[in-house]
């Protein structure tokens, strides 16, 4: 027997919904590489060593982010995903001006968890409600340029954070990100609506049943793990190479951080979108290319980005990241996309959650940690070099990546589940 859910409001257009899911998805990054960004002024002020700083930048944020991710989008399937994404900002942009008030390690950690909190609602709604909002033929684009708000979010945190600590302090930076998010969420809330959605099965998917169904699936283990590993590497590079960048070229702060928005804006907003057009264009006619894409990507980002850090000039160095910049994030859109259509579309914010659990906790749990305490272990050997040799030794992960994503392919063929008609 079938039903068909109630709306919880008004539909709305979708290039607004995805216009202002854009806008939040950029704090959310903002908020996250603002600390990046920080990581001189911080550890000069608290006396904290590089693997409390990856300990900062990843594993605090990750503990409860990835684990939260689930019940929050269970609760968004189940009610209305625009309030959840709406109150998961109002949080996580409390904790972020919070961080401005530390005076020490634990104080800061225990406001990132907070900030983790917060973030943990946001993401999966999202994937869902553009997926409630666009067909399939424009879902993968769609994501896509959902998904540019990492790079420009990355972007606008190193900016803002570099010229208001160099100008006022850092802690000044956090409380003006976080107030400008809390401004930001009842907007979010009047202008975006639930669709109504269409019919699905009487009563409630428990989440053991969104386990079940994925855990048959080998392509959802191998997209996960893939992703996992790109994002071990990504993460924990976006958060230490403007430190790399101080220590290996003698950059100032506003120095560094145009070096590193102009990477990120070049490079990772056209890589993010090129992602989901060649998905949406592509796959129709051949659904593994959905996990072939990406695996192409990562392929050609490892070799630049070793390339890149260890080139002596800084000049030579960005054009040799500016294109593994586009390219390591190129998967979002196609990947995202078909973790959306490896469940019928009523579990598709619990799928989307399962989905980032295992990237986010790999990702950003193990990736700045692991170059933080790299950095520390080969200070001895290396000197102020030690962090670019670190960074070396995490691009590498990239190759996993595309392994993964490779033999991805052919079992994505065969899990599709196509969308059902209205």
């Amino acid at each position: 027997m079938m039903a068909t859910r109630a709306a919880t409001g008004r539909s709305r257009s979708p290039a607004l919904v995805l216009a202002m899911l854009l806008l939040v998805y950029t704090f959310n990054f903002l908020d996250r590489q603002i600390l990046g960004i920080l990581v001189q002024p911080i550890k000069a002020d608290l006396h904290l060593s590089d693997t409390q700083m990856g300990l900062l930048g990843g594993t605090a944020f990750a503990i409860l982010y990835s684990t939260l991710a689930i019940p929050l989008a269970l609760i968004a399937d189940r009610t209305s995903r625009s309030w959840v994404i709406t109150v998961s900002l109002s949080v996580w942009s409390l904790f972020t001006a919070l961080c401005g008030a530390a005076t020490g390690f634990w104080q800061l950690f225990l406001f990132r968890l907070g900030v983790g909190v917060g973030e943990a609602g946001g993401v999966a709604p999202s994937y869902a409600l553009i997926a409630d909002y666009f067909p399939p033929e424009r879902r993968a684009r769609a994501l896509g340029i959902y998904s540019m708000g990492i790079p420009i979010g990355l972007a606008m945190g190193t900016l803002l954070g570099a010229f208001i600590a160099t100008y006022i302090d850092w802690r000044a930076a956090f409380v003006a990100v976080g107030v400008a998010g809390l401004i930001i969420a009842p907007i979010f809330r009047w202008l975006v609506r639930d669709p109504v959605r269409v019919a699905a099965p009487v009563g409630r998917a428990p989440v053991s049943a969104v386990f079940a169904i994925l855990a048959k699936k080998p392509s959802f283990w191998l997209m996960a793990f893939a992703a996992s590993m790109s994002s071990l590497a990504g993460y924990g590079l976006a958060f230490w190479v403007p430190s790399l960048m101080i220590r290996s070229y003698g950059f100032d702060l506003q120095t560094t951080a145009l070096y590193f928005a102009s990477l990120l804006l070049v490079g990772g907003a056209s890589g993010v979108f090129l992602g989901g057009v060649l998905a949406d264009r592509m796959g129709k006619a051949d659904r593994g290319t959905y996990a072939k894409i990406p695996a192409f990507a990562w392929m050609i980002t490892a070799p630049l980005f070793v390339a890149g850090f260890l080139s002596p000039s800084p000049v030579l160095a960005w054009f040799l990241f500016v294109i593994p910049n586009a390219l390591n994030i190129l998967w979002l859109g196609p990947l995202t996309t078909a973790v959306q259509h490896l469940v019928p579309p009523h579990m598709r914010a619990t799928a989307s959650a399962s989905f980032l659990l295992i990237n986010n906790l790999i990702g950003l749990g193990v990736g700045s940690f692991a170059i933080g305490a790299l950095s520390d272990g080969l200070t001895a050997r290396f000197g102020t070099e030690a962090l670019r040799y670190s960074a070396v030794v995490v691009a590498c992960f990239y190759v996993l990546a595309t392994i993964l994503a490779f033999v991805a392919v052919k079992p994505l063929r065969k899990d599709w589940v196509d969308e059902p008609a209205a």
